[in-house]
């Protein structure tokens, strides 16, 4: 123990470093298993050492809560199916920013306790008191708050994913008025606090940041909620580093630096592919949020051609060339194995078979990779939006699988499209399209899709990992 203590500083060092090394192996396919395993190696290392350099932990509750954590994680990511796991991601930024809430509490009531005692009986006892310096009432202003928002805005989000009755959109022109009302009465009382110690101004500040976490994620619309996710993540972190400078934890500082600027580029990415700027995004209203949503029945009826799984596994065992497109309809239908299948059977037979990315493709920052990669689908077969997009107009045939909104047209060619100058998968330049859907209803960001009424696009309905199922069968009945 000794040991440990005397050389904390540098276990930290290396296990930042290891984070580092988490981050750069993450960044890619190919390295993001030994990614994860330096992340763990990493965890590992802080949480020993932190254990250790503790002064006078009580062993059995912390040990207890490990335990009960570790047996949680485990069944949760034993059992959550991959169509839930955006929502379990937000679940999880929520219980990140509710420990930095609970921290910068007990961090407060406890410095008031000591305060409230007699300073030479606490050196007797050999606890070394200091009041709280303007510094770190400053840090525990920020960490609080920004866990406090993190938290409600993360739960909302979870229940958004999950399609919970209670995550209700909200929307008017009285939405941005009491968001600005309570950010400034947030900020007002912080400010008090900040200044003054005045706890009343503490709990005041804390409760206005859980209300505005949620009266500020709820009227983001469904087709944003992939940003949300993301810049969720990076709040997360910032969380973290505000625990760390709590409890003067070097390590947690660095981890959550690290996941917060990571997440906030992240987000920037992802804003760049819709064409949007992360304040339209969280404050614009846009999409699924304030735009009109057009249902099909509301429009004059538009003609589309359907097909079956057998005509399009004709045309595919036919073609020199597949991409497919995968969207959120694959992880619903849990479709990727069957997917997987159905490449390898054109691959057999000489076609060349792609996937397409879209960055904001699903529910969550790198949703289809992570389908794909757990089908282990090749890593040089799975292509970005700007890697692909020149390839389409020499494509045969692209299969789209549930996607919607990542291959509308209108993004490109409708001025009055809420999603208009967003970059999209341009799937409508190939020679055939052909789109497995469930129905003709709208996507997550509520707005139609040109691309099922072109003439070139051929409809299949079903599920679609039924649909896939039956094209491969058709594909090895055609066999050459």
């Amino acid at each position: 123990m000794d040991f440990i203590r005397d050389y904390a500083d540098w276990f930290y060092l290396i296990g930042a470093v290891l984070f580092i090394l988490t981050l750069r192996g993450l960044s890619g396919p190919k390295t993001a298993i030994a990614g994860n395993r330096y992340g763990m190696i990493a965890m590992a290392i802080a949480v020993l050492t932190t254990f250790f350099v503790a002064e006078n932990p009580v062993v059995w509750m912390i040990i207890g809560a490990m335990v009960l954590g570790a047996i949680v994680g485990i069944a949760r990511a034993r059992t959550v199916p991959m169509t839930q796991m955006p929502e379990t991601v937000a679940l999880m930024h929520s219980l990140v920013g509710l420990a930095a809430v609970l921290i910068a509490v007990a961090a407060i009531i406890h410095n008031n306790k000591l305060a409230e005692l007699d300073v030479g009986l606490l050196q007797a006892n050999g606890v070394n008191f200091h009041e709280m310096s303007k510094v770190h009432l400053f840090e525990l202003f920020v960490g609080c708050f920004v866990g406090a928002i993190t938290f409600t805005a993360s739960v909302f989000a979870y229940g958004k994913l999950a399609a919970k009755k209670w995550a209700k959109t909200i929307s008017g022109v009285w939405v941005k008025p009491v968001q600005a009302l309570i950010f400034i009465a947030m900020l007002g009382f912080g400010v008090h606090f900040f200044l003054t110690g005045n706890m009343t101004s503490f709990w005041a500040m804390t409760g206005l940041a859980l209300a505005f976490g949620w009266v500020w994620i709820a009227p983001v619309g469904g087709g944003d909620m992939p940003v949300v996710v993301s810049l969720l993540n990076s709040f997360s972190g910032w969380a973290a580093a505000g625990i760390g400078f709590t409890l003067e934890n070097n390590m947690l500082i660095v981890a959550g630096s690290l996941v917060g600027s990571s997440g906030a580029i992240l987000s920037y990415i992802m804003c760049k592919a819709m064409n949007r700027s992360i304040i339209n995004v969280l404050f614009g209203g846009a999409m699924g949020g304030a735009a009109p949503v057009v249902a099909v029945g509301d429009k004059a009826p538009r003609n589309h051609r359907s097909g079956s799984a057998d005509d399009a596994g004709f045309l595919m065992s036919n073609a020199d060339s597949v991409v497919i497109v995968p969207g959120y309809g694959m992880a619903q239908g849990r479709a990727q194995n069957a997917v997987k299948e159905l490449a390898n059977i054109l691959k057999e037979q000489g076609v060349t078979v792609r996937f397409a990315i879209h960055p904001v493709a699903g529910r969550m920052p790198g949703h289809m990779n992570v389908l794909l990669a757990e089908a282990d689908v090749p890593y040089e077969d799975i292509l970005e939006m700007d890697e692909i997009n020149s390839d389409f107009p020499a494509t045969d045939v692209v299969l789209v699988i549930g996607a919607n909104d990542v291959v509308n047209p209108a993004a490109k060619d409708d001025p009055s499209s809420p999603i208009y100058g967003m970059p999209i998968l341009e799937a409508h330049k190939a020679r055939t399209i052909m789109v497995i859907k469930r129905s003709m209803a709208t996507g997550y960001a509520g707005l139609d899709n040109d691309l099922f009424y072109n003439d070139k696009t051929m409809m299949i309905f079903g599920d679609a990992k039924k649909v896939v199922e039956d094209m491969t069968k058709a594909i090895n009945g055609n066999g050459h």
